[in-house]
């Protein structure tokens, strides 16, 4: 599943490859992809217009269109990638896997004749005209300290699910959250008000650490950790056997003797 380092790959390649151009024409039929709009409204409001900035905020991604024009968000949901012309990024594709046009389900074509694509083979993504971006919390690779300790630093709610929220803090998943509490050094099921602020603040740090990494190395599932989230997954760093539960309703993986 896309998460945060996925989805700055997507939008570092539409500031790359797509700003700048003009669309010609629009696809929005997929009405579930595009809901609430109805076939057409997309295309009517986008023609003519240029993509002119490229943002993100935790997992949510939307480009401008210039003064006075509309907002064009895009979520890659659980397996989406964003393809410009002939580049790529957002959920890693497997070793193999063909391109099936039937997984475009959102397409701007440019005046020069290149294409933005949403391919997403399970349709869970999303293309939205101004998106609401109010229940997000600070970006997680941005968060700053203060803000850090005040949102992640209460209640009794087990720390993997708390970072997980992303009206806490916006772009953690389920591998980012157990790499970065495997660096860390804190186990995921620990109520998060119980951290003092030096592990809050390792915790920051290691959250950072570990989506720079991702972003550099093609996503999360580059992490140190994630080859040992598996049935009889060892700990890379002492060898110790990785335990195994389900925490926020995500199955999660840590080391029982270093995560305390």
């Amino acid at each position: 599943m896309p998460e945060l380092p996925e989805v700055e790959r997507a939008r570092a390649l539409i500031e790359s490859r797509a700003l700048g151009r003009r669309i010609a024409a629009v696809d929005d039929s997929d009405t579930y992809v595009c809901r609430p709009h109805q076939p057409g409204e997309l295309r009517s409001a986008l023609v003519g217009r240029e993509l002119v900035q490229a943002n993100r905020c935790g997992k949510t991604m939307w480009v401008d269109t210039g003064d006075d024009g509309p907002v064009l968000g895009l979520h890659l949901g659980m397996a989406g990638r964003i393809v410009v012309d002939d580049a790529a990024e957002g959920d890693p594709a497997p070793d193999g896997e063909k391109v099936a046009p039937v997984w475009d389900r959102f397409t701007l074509d440019f005046e020069d004749g290149g294409r933005l694509v949403l391919r997403d083979k399970r349709r869970l993504g999303r293309a939205v005209l101004d998106p609401d971006l109010s229940g997000l919390g600070p970006d997680a690779a941005e968060v700053s300290k203060a803000a850090f300790r005040e949102r992640v630093g209460r209640g009794d709610a087990p720390l993997k699910a708390r970072i997980m929220d992303q009206g806490v803090i916006a772009g953690v998943g389920n591998l980012l959250a157990d790499e970065a509490l495997w660096r860390a050094g804190l186990s995921p099921r620990r109520a998060a008000g119980e951290l003092e602020d030096d592990e809050l603040d390792r915790l920051r740090r290691e959250i950072r650490a570990a989506t720079r990494a991702a972003i550099r190395k093609g996503g999360v599932h580059t992490g140190d950790v994630i080859p040992a989230r598996m049935r009889g997954g060892a700990c890379p760093r002492c060898g110790t056997a990785m335990e195994r539960a389900t925490i926020g309703g995500r199955t999660t993986y840590w080391c029982p003797d270093e995560q305390a």
